[in-house]
């Protein structure tokens, strides 16, 4: 299902691309509402979700946390993630493809796809210690 460009999808999208790092759906709805738009929470979390069928945003699902999301580069890649302030890096991990290849391959599943994250402390917040 192709969601219509709507006047609150081009929002939602513009925020994505003004804001750095990961953000929940309700900070992105904070920020748009801060700005004057006219939208509603659940229509950012339908536009959220049909970004992220299109491939246009990552997801992160942190450990015991609600999703977060990103406008991220294009093209398959990974994230380094402080646990402390939520900094993300982007990293290739072609060792993971390998692996994930081989992994599925073993047990005779085909295209596959896989999503990782790598939570840690970064260094500036491990400085702080």
């Amino acid at each position: 299902m192709t969601e219509r460009n709507t006047k609150q999808r081009s929002a939602v999208s513009a925020v994505l691309s003004e804001t750095e790092g990961f953000n929940s759906a309700q900070d992105l709805h904070a920020k748009l509402r801060a700005r004057g738009e006219r939208v509603g929470l659940t229509t950012v979390y339908r536009t959220l979700q049909g970004l992220a069928d299109a491939g246009e945003i990552d997801v992160m699902r942190p450990p015991g946390g609600e999703h977060l999301y990103r406008r991220c580069n294009k093209g398959h890649h990974h994230h380094l993630v402080c646990r402390s302030c939520g900094t993300a890096v982007e990293v290739e991990g072609p060792a993971v493809e390998s692996w994930a290849d081989k992994v599925a391959g073993q047990h005779g599943f085909v295209d596959v796809s896989h999503t990782l994250e790598i939570f840690g402390t970064c260094q500036d917040c491990s400085g702080k210690r």
